[in-house]
């Protein structure tokens, strides 16, 4: 039977419960465990795929093609595996499943209620993210006191007392503020936080405290009577120089000790002397590259969370800093792409949705061209690639994406009416399809070239798998013309075009698909990886 770790937040949002969860969920597979990783959203969407990055941060794409909230990439990153559609759910899935149930006559007429059927629903759900694995670590988004996580802490609740639960320990990640004025650390927030958590029936065994400033014994002490944890159970979470360096820093504090103990897992170990190696390195590198970065969401970084932690990866396997210089396609448009762009070593145009920052994006990958430039174009960035090359090489004006303009004459990027599915499955995609269905998700296979870019950073692979989450498909019907041009189409996925390159380009590759999503600490995604040490060469 699987053992539970409940992560829990309390005080204020945005504390680091995902880097926690990831933190724990890490040292115990180190540890030798099979580690299973849950997060729980309380909000009504079914997912974020139809949320603004703006509103939500990035939405990331599991392999088998949902559309999760951003802490499963924080999951995946962290234990260098893939998790599935199951590792993330949210109200409105479990509301949705249950309404569907009861009009199907699946309740046998009973009248339905949070209690016992929507909290039922949770506690299933959790159960199957839990199955095969030694642990699961469960992350409850939002604050506790928030209306609509009661469900959630009802059903964690009476997973205490379930006969198929082998165990649960439950931890609370809350804020523990330092009041400059009177120069004291205050623990009051915490504990009303975890009064709010009794009330509810759950006792945290664990506090992870958030703080700018280290934690006094007799600090500790007294949280920890307060609280009543054991002070050893007290965890100091203070701001880090990397996110990679707090599993290294709670393992430092013998945070396994207690869990291990109260969960019966005997003497944990965990082998990080690797993991250890790439903090330094992030922490204290050789060497320096800048990479211009080029996108439209940049009033919230989160929003290309997976591929600025993809550079990280990237800069740590080379040794070197990757500082990002963070451009805003639409001011590329008012001031020129040389103004912005000129003293990067590498440019990258991020994916995204909608026609603005469209032409300062294309700018920026004729500059790139022409100056040789170590360029990557991450899906729109790649179909962009064939829009510049169409209107500038070839000549072909008012070249466009149908997703701008459905009069282009030149369509370089168009609409696939039927497509397979990653089942083998034809779907159907249409200007009027609900955007939460139409998109092209999760992983797919890609042929490679022999010779190309794309192949070598792969180390020779002939096939590769990447995630996908996009509508819109580059159009074959110009194929030739852009080959006899020089821009080479060098990866494939049944018949659809995945990657182009540039003859002579010293590097010069875009992907449709998102190679940011399969990035982790320990194994860098190689395109990733290939393009940030072409930058280094270009310095």
């Amino acid at each position: 039977m699987t053992k539970y770790i409940f992560v829990t937040g309390g005080v204020l949002s945005s504390l680091g419960k995902g880097i926690t969860a990831a933190s724990v969920g890490t040292l115990l597979k180190h540890s030798g465990k099979k580690i299973g990783m849950l997060k729980i959203d309380p909000y009504i969407n079914v997912d974020p795929g139809t949320m603004s990055p703006l509103e939500h941060g990035e939405v990331f794409v599991t392999k088998d093609g949902a559309e999760t909230d951003l802490d499963i990439g924080n999951y995946e990153r962290f234990l260098d595996a893939s998790f599935l559609k199951s590792a993330n759910f949210t109200t409105g899935q479990v509301y949705s499943s249950v309404i569907e149930r009861e009009r199907a006559g699946g309740y046998l007429g009973q009248t339905i209620q949070v209690i016992p059927h929507i909290v039922g629903e949770i506690v299933d759900r959790i159960k199957l993210a839990g199955k095969g694995h030694d642990i699961l670590v469960v992350e409850l988004g939002g604050t506790v006191g928030d209306i609509e996580g009661l469900p959630f802490m009802e059903a964690i609740r009476q997973m205490k007392h379930d006969d198929d639960v082998a165990g649960t320990f439950f931890i609370h990640v809350t804020l523990i503020p330092f009041i400059k004025a009177a120069g004291e650390l205050k623990s009051k927030p915490t504990q009303h936080s975890v009064q709010e958590l009794r009330r509810i029936g759950i006792t945290p065994q664990m506090i992870i405290a958030r703080s700018e400033n280290a934690l006094p014994k007799t600090f500790k002490k007294k949280l920890a009577m307060s609280c009543d944890v054991t002070p050893d159970s007290v965890v100091e979470a203070l701001d880090a120089a990397s996110i990679y360096d707090v599993p290294m820093s709670f393992l430092r504090q013998n945070i396994l000790k207690p869990i291990a103990k109260e969960l019966e897992l005997g003497e944990l170990e965990p082998d990080m002397e690797e993991w250890d190696k790439l903090v330094k390195k992030i922490v204290q590198p050789k060497g320096k590259v800048v990479i211009g970065f080029v996108g439209k969401y940049l009033a919230l970084k989160e929003s290309y969370k997976s591929l600025t932690e993809a550079l990280i990866h990237a800069g740590a396997h080379l040794d070197s800093r990757v500082e990002i210089c963070w451009v805003d396609s639409e001011e590329i448009e008012e001031r020129g792409a040389q103004t912005l762009l000129d003293d990067c070593d590498g440019i990258l145009v991020a994916g995204g949705f909608g026609s603005r920052g469209v032409e300062g994006k294309i700018q920026a990958i004729e500059y790139a061209r022409v100056n040789n430039v170590p360029y990557l174009g991450i899906c729109l960035g790649m179909q962009l690639t064939l829009v510049e090359y169409a209107r500038n090489v070839l000549g072909l004006e008012n070249a466009n994406s149908i997703e701008f303009d459905e009069n282009t004459p030149h369509p370089m990027i168009y609409l696939i009416d039927n497509f397979l599915d990653q089942n083998g499955d034809s779907q159907l995609r249409t200007h009027q399809s609900p955007m939460g269905g139409t998109l092209r998700l999760g992983e797919y296979p890609c042929d490679t070239k022999e010779g190309s870019i794309i192949r070598e950073a792969y180390n020779g692979e002939k096939t590769i798998h990447e995630r996908h989450r996009h509508r819109y498909e580059a159009n074959p019907a110009y194929r030739k013309q852009l080959e006899d041009a020089g821009m080479i189409v060098t990866g494939e996925s049944n018949g659809l075009i995945e990657t182009v390159e540039i003859e002579g380009h010293p590097w010069f590759l875009g992907v449709q698909f998102h190679p940011e999503f399969t990035s982790r600490l320990q194994t860098p995604n190689p395109s990733i990886l290939s393009f940030v040490k072409a930058s280094l060469s270009a310095e």
